[in-house]
């Protein structure tokens, strides 16, 4: 009897133990890669640096690579696979078709980090540490990045059409989809002021400056000197997100809206006299405040459904599975 209890207090402590190491194991650490990958940060660091100065516009686009992946069945660079003949992955969806970009980018890190540390270094890590790197190199704040991340082996086109925020949404639809990923409000207005750098293709706009009322009339016009009404005319042509600043990362994006300039409908939605309307004035006045909410933001969106411990692999190419 002794001995069958002692047994099922052993088996009760290994339980326990257990799930207090599942616990820790699914915790993200800015250390993780400290013993096992050294210069892993500094790598990245680096190359994220050298292509921004190359291009001002890849930092939002490396910055945008993250939010797409973590919207999508969370942060495991899941909108870094290609398609195969047996495989569809989300490069081919609404959102991204034709539209994200930075892939050799990415590529190039990869390669380096499987040089210096072969098998070590998950590729949505490397989008999420890109990501912070690419905000700081446009003047904006920094932060330390949890990692520990493992790459999918699989992606879905139809989750990345449904839960990626459009930039045709209203208020409430905004809302809705990032309260689907667990933001509120808040943190919805202030992840958008990653609209602060980098630009959009006219067909993103299109829609905004020759239909709706809720736009500068002066800036509307400015705007459709480069994208004209028809649609498959100019489809592709850019206009910067920000009218002021577009490679510098701060708050000139809330006071554009207050102006009535904002290039997405979806960005101008947060001040039409709706809910969002006092977010968007305290953070047009305080660059501070909004860079210490977005920090928040982008941590949280970084811990949206990781796959840690022996979840997933670690891809040798970003672009497909191992």
């Amino acid at each position: 009897m002794a001995i069958h209890s002692s047994n099922n207090n052993y088996f009760y402590i290994m339980f326990i133990c257990s799930l207090l190491f599942g616990i820790c194991s699914s915790q993200l650490t800015s250390n993780f890669y400290d013993s096992t990958c050294p210069k892993a940060l500094s790598i990245i660091k680096s190359a994220v640096a050298s292509a921004v100065a190359k291009e001002h516009r890849m930092g939002a686009s490396l910055l945008r690579l993250h939010f797409h992946d973590c919207f999508v069945n969370g942060c495991d660079a899941s909108i870094l696979l290609d398609d195969t003949l047996t495989f569809t992955g989300e490069k081919t969806a609404a959102p991204n078709l034709n539209s994200v970009r930075g892939f050799d980018v990415i590529d190039n890190i990869k390669s380096q980090l499987e040089s210096a540390c072969p098998g070590i270094v998950s590729c949505a890590d490397i989008l999420a540490i890109a990501a912070r790197d690419s905000v700081v190199s446009l003047g904006g704040p920094s932060w330390n990045v949890g990692l520990g991340r493992r790459d999918s082996t699989s992606a879905s086109k139809d989750a990345a059409t449904k839960d990626i925020p459009s930039p045709l949404l209203d208020l409430s639809g905004l809302i809705t989809a990032f309260s689907n990923k667990g933001f509120t409000t808040q943190e919805m207005v202030v992840l958008s002021g990653s609209h602060t750098i980098g630009k959009a293709r006219c067909t993103s706009f299109r829609g905004h400056i020759y239909n709706d009322t809720d736009i500068d009339p002066s800036f509307a016009k400015l705007r459709q000197k480069n994208c004209p009404r028809q649609n498959g005319t100019g489809d592709n042509n850019l206009a910067p997100l920000d009218l002021q600043t577009p490679t510098h990362f701060e708050n000139n994006y809330y006071k554009n809206l207050i102006n009535k300039k904002g290039l997405l409908h979806s960005d101008q939605e947060l001040f039409n006299g709706g809910s969002t309307d006092s977010l968007v004035k305290a953070y047009s006045q305080n660059n501070k405040a909004f860079a210490s909410d977005f920090v928040t933001g982008m941590i949280k969106m970084g811990n949206i459904l990781p796959l840690t411990g022996s979840k997933g692999e670690i891809r040798k190419n970003c672009r497909r599975v191992n």
